[in-house]
């Protein structure tokens, strides 16, 4: 279906060859759908009553008009991950950050332009859990007569990984906040919406249809709530080309490693004999603390293939396999070319430090008393009731300070010995950047309650990851190794289990960006912030003016 459709579109752009860049129209309804998986039945929130929701095509500087149109009980966002959202920060979707949620029987027209940018994304809600089954893919081409930095396959399929919950997950959600503890985990992986065969119910998994000597290209998403993931394919090695939208230089592999919100394309060739291939989702935690721990199956299988065939297996990596994500993740460097260039910033103007913890503070209401939070610096970052964007564009007061800490109110041994009092503060503060300033963020993993790994996601910008490493961050010694050269461009990176990253970026897009842990437990648990960036001098360094259909709160 997403090959015809990406044929189609094709096609359609071949009738205009002297259009530069088109507006792109959809329309998403946002329903509720009845469907069995892994043996049981539920009813959950569609986006067109599909899981993975339409997928969204278009090219690099085209326009994109989605109407969304809530005709469930919850309200709802849309975010478009890794879009910039150049001054258009009404359309990037957090809700309570840019946008009030549209509300059921509402809609909302998101429009922004796509510039300086081509590869895989992804959408999803931005509100609750929502986005467990509220997602799909972007596709963004070159623009008309500019090819890919690599060889052209013969087709592209798009991968879409996942997860899924029996239960109503806002159930699972409000069962969690009620109690205070963590929430129970997913029941399987999903590969294109498929669980594929478990243990007790053996449904029909996801199959991936090849031709023998042709080349494809595979835009793989890992569009999962909580689950780092790996992806396999038995047999075969994948070439990494492009990470979050952003060229990289080619490497083979033959498994690919991506935190929830993260895009890998990778070239296939379909090189060996015909027959049937197994595919393999797996989950990475190198933590001691739950998680889904099920194997996901889909299936590689070439044309002319008998029935009834022989699968090939494959090994599947280790729970805990940190040196095969370690080496993927640094095997990844921008391309650095006079076309696609790596412009790092080599002087910085806002230095911070973020700590990262777990923390636990009183609940009267919960089970033990205590809550579970999280934290950035020690503030849980609390969200308001009504828009910061508004706020910020208004000048309304009260609704947020600027005053987020640079860096954490005590120094302690991050990844050693832990403080005593591991309670946080609550606010909803902002730290402010000028427009054009250069930003480096140190984020820092403690070993505070449940130390593991954090996705973190920037809203409105990619940035480039300069370095990364175990233990604590050494201020001396670890920038003289930073690549400042070809690092990796990313909207999302994985903080390692007790180490810490280091991404430095140019605040050039006025508004008010999300900063936040992409594992949604945490982003729950309040491990988040935002950025104001203010407007430069003049229209074009400003913020465009609220729509006139922004949803009221």
């Amino acid at each position: 279906m997403e090959s015809r459709l990406l044929t189609i579109f094709l096609v359609a752009l071949s009738f205009s060859p002297f259009v530069q860049s088109l507006v792109r129209h959809y329309k998403f309804s946002v329903i509720l759908k009845n469907t069995t998986k892994l043996c049981s039945t539920k009813s959950f929130v569609t986006v067109n009553g599909q899981c993975p929701g339409p997928t969204l095509y278009a090219r690099e500087d085209d326009t994109v008009l989605v109407r969304v149109t809530n005709h469930v009980k919850y309200n709802i966002t849309i975010h478009w991950h890794g879009i910039k959202q150049l001054r258009s920060g009404w359309s990037d979707g957090p809700a309570y950050v840019t946008q009030c949620p549209i509300q059921p029987g509402q809609s909302f027209l998101y429009n922004f332009s796509i510039t300086g940018q081509r590869g895989t994304l992804l959408w999803h809600a931005h509100i609750t859990w929502l986005r467990a089954t509220v997602y799909g893919a972007i596709v963004i081409l070159p623009k008309r007569g500019i090819s890919y930095p690599f060889p052209k396959p013969d087709k592209e399929k798009i991968i879409i990984l996942g997860e899924w919950w029996k239960s109503d997950v806002e159930a699972v959600l409000n069962q969690a906040e009620s109690s205070g503890l963590p929430p129970n985990i997913s029941d399987a992986h999903t590969i294109n919406g498929h669980a594929g065969p478990l243990p007790g119910c053996n449904s029909r998994g996801y199959t991936l249809h090849v031709e023998s000597g042709k080349t494809y290209l595979l835009r793989i998403i890992n569009a999962a709530l909580n689950d780092e993931l790996f992806f396999k394919i038995a047999g075969h090695k994948l070439t990494v080309v492009e990470a979050d939208a952003s060229y990289v230089k080619p490497f083979e592999t033959d498994t690919i490693f991506m935190s929830p919100g993260q895009t890998t394309n990778v070239l296939l060739s379909a090189d060996q004999g015909v027959g049937k291939y197994l595919i393999a989702v797996t989950p990475f935690m190198d933590a001691p603390i739950g998680f889904d721990n099920v194997t996901s199956i889909a299936t590689l299988r070439y044309k002319t293939t008998p029935p009834y065939p022989t699968t090939t297996l494959t090994t599947i990596p280790a729970l805990n396999a940190t040196p095969l994500t370690t080496h993927f993740i640094d095997s990844l460097r921008s391309l650095n070319t006079k076309e696609y260039p790596a412009r790092v910033p080599l002087t910085v103007d806002h230095s911070l430090f973020f700590a990262i913890t777990v923390g636990l503070n009183p609940c009267d209401t919960c089970l033990t008393g205590s809550r579970l939070v999280s934290a950035i610096n020690n503030i849980t970052f609390l969200l308001p009731t009504t828009s910061l964007l508004e706020a910020h564009y208004y000048n309304v007061r009260g609704v947020f300070t600027d005053d987020f800490p640079a860096y954490p109110p005590i120094v302690f041994n991050y990844t050693g010995t832990q403080p005593v009092n591991i309670q946080t503060n609550n606010g909803t503060r902002l730290y402010r950047l000028n427009f054009n300033s250069t930003v480096e963020i140190i984020l820092q993993g403690t070993a505070m309650i449940a130390p593991e790994n954090h996705p973190f996601h920037l809203h409105g910008y990619n940035f480039f990851v300069v370095g990364q490493g175990l233990g604590n961050f050494d201020p001396e010694k670890d920038p003289l190794a930073f690549n400042l050269v070809d690092p990796v461009e990313r909207n999302t990176i994985g903080v390692p289990n007790g180490g810490w990253a280091a991404i430095r970026f140019r605040a050039n897009n006025p508004g008010v960006w999300f900063f936040h842990c992409h594992l949604e437990v945490h982003t729950t648990w309040g491990l988040k912030m935002a950025f104001i960036v203010d407007n430069g001098n003049g229209p074009q360094e400003s913020s465009f003016p609220p729509p006139n259909d922004l949803p009221k709160c």
